[in-house]
């Protein structure tokens, strides 16, 4: 169920954080995914694990798993959240030499975990391109988006094809 209504209003177009207070508890799940796409050096670095700064899918997970753990902290209206779950996966691409992260959140509440996987794949990007910027400047981060979201008042949504 998606709403006409902008949620983050009040009745005189003031900002304000939603109140969830009367919501249930009810078990929330969100799918994220992004690419990045780099160029050939940089692919390569991913391949061999042979950067600089480290192994960079190895650190662009943790750091996926911190930002979803800060989302309240960067999105000035989202609620802090207790997660119950925050899992990272990377596929490498080889024609495109893109890598894409999926990462799937999870908690029990009174609000959703989507900004959360958004965040965590945003954050996980982020830091594929800060470990191999030293040999990649035209990296593009693209295809950020909601796949897929259950639990709570609107239930269950699926990205279409």
């Amino acid at each position: 169920m998606i709403s006409d209504e902008l949620t983050h209003f009040n009745n005189r177009g003031e900002a304000h954080m939603v109140d969830v207070g009367g919501k249930p508890h009810t078990k929330r799940m969100a799918i994220a995914s992004g690419k990045i796409t780099v160029n050939e050096t940089a692919y390569n670095k991913i391949l061999a694990g042979d950067s600089k700064k480290g192994d960079v899918l190895g650190i662009a997970r943790i750091a996926a798993i911190q930002g979803a753990k800060q989302t309240s902290s960067l999105i000035p209206l989202c609620h802090p959240i207790a997660l119950t779950k925050v899992n990272v996966d990377f596929s490498l691409n080889n024609i495109e030499r893109s890598i894409t992260i999926c990462v799937q959140t999870e908690n029990t509440g009174q609000t959703g975990v989507e900004m959360e996987a958004l965040t965590a794949a945003s954050v996980g990007l982020l830091t594929i391109y800060d470990m191999l910027k030293a040999v990649d400047r035209c990296m593009v981060l693209s295809q950020i988006c909601l796949q897929h979201k259950e639990g709570g008042q609107s239930g269950l949504w699926q990205r279409q094809s």
